[in-house]
C-alpha cells in the first residue's frame, strides 16, 4: 500500500521483463544462427494461440499469436523487436502401433474416428500413451510397444501450418 491507503502498482514495483512472441517461422524459413534462445515444449503446449513459459536461459516468453497454431519442432518463436527462439518437440509416453499395411490403414481409421491425434511414421502410428487404446490394438490386428519420443501428429484438415 502507498501513502493514502492506495494500491500500489506491482507492474511499476516489480517490472517484469517478459519478450513477447507474436509469430512462428516455419522450420528451414528460418536461420538457426538467428536463434537468441531454445523451449522444449510438448505436443499440447506447442497448439496454443496464448501461452506464457521460460526459455532455456530463463527468460520468460509470451507467446501471442492472432490465433492458435500447431508449432512443430524446429520452427521458431519471432520476438518483437527482434530475435527467435527455436522451438524443440518434447520426448513423451508414446504408443507405436505397427501392423501390415490393410491393417494399419483400418487402426488409423479407428484411431481417427476416436479424434486422436495420430503421427503417421513409414510403416506405423504413434498416439499419446492410452491404457484404453493400448489394449484394444491386439484385438483389430496390430502390435503395440510403449516409447517415448518427440509427438508431432498431423494438422487436421482445416489447419495450415
Amino acid at each position: 500500500m502507498r501513502a493514502g491507503g492506495e494500491p500500489a502498482d506491482g507492474a511499476k514495483v516489480f517490472p517484469v521483463l517478459t519478450l513477447r512472441a507474436s509469430s512462428v517461422a516455419r522450420a528451414g524459413t528460418w536461420l538457426a544462427d538467428a536463434a537468441i534462445d531454445e523451449i522444449v515444449l510438448d505436443y499440447d503446449r506447442r497448439h496454443r494461440r496464448r501461452l506464457k513459459f521460460t526459455a532455456g536461459s530463463g527468460a520468460e516468453i509470451l507467446l501471442d499469436l492472432p490465433e492458435a497454431s500447431h508449432i512443430r519442432d524446429g520452427d521458431a518463436l519471432v520476438l518483437e523487436g527482434g530475435g527467435c527462439v527455436a522451438v524443440r518437440a518434447a520426448p513423451e509416453a508414446l504408443l507405436e502401433v505397427v501392423a501390415e499395411p490393410d491393417t494399419l490403414a483400418r487402426l488409423a481409421w479407428h484411431l481417427g474416428n476416436r479424434h486422436l491425434s495420430v503421427q503417421f511414421l513409414p510403416g506405423r502410428l504413434r498416439i499419446l500413451e492410452d491404457h484404453v487404446i493400448a489394449a484394444m490394438i491386439p484385438g483389430l490386428g496390430g502390435s503395440v510397444e510403449r516409447v517415448t519420443a518427440p509427438f508431432d501428429p498431423e494438422s487436421g484438415a482445416y489447419q495450415h501450418g
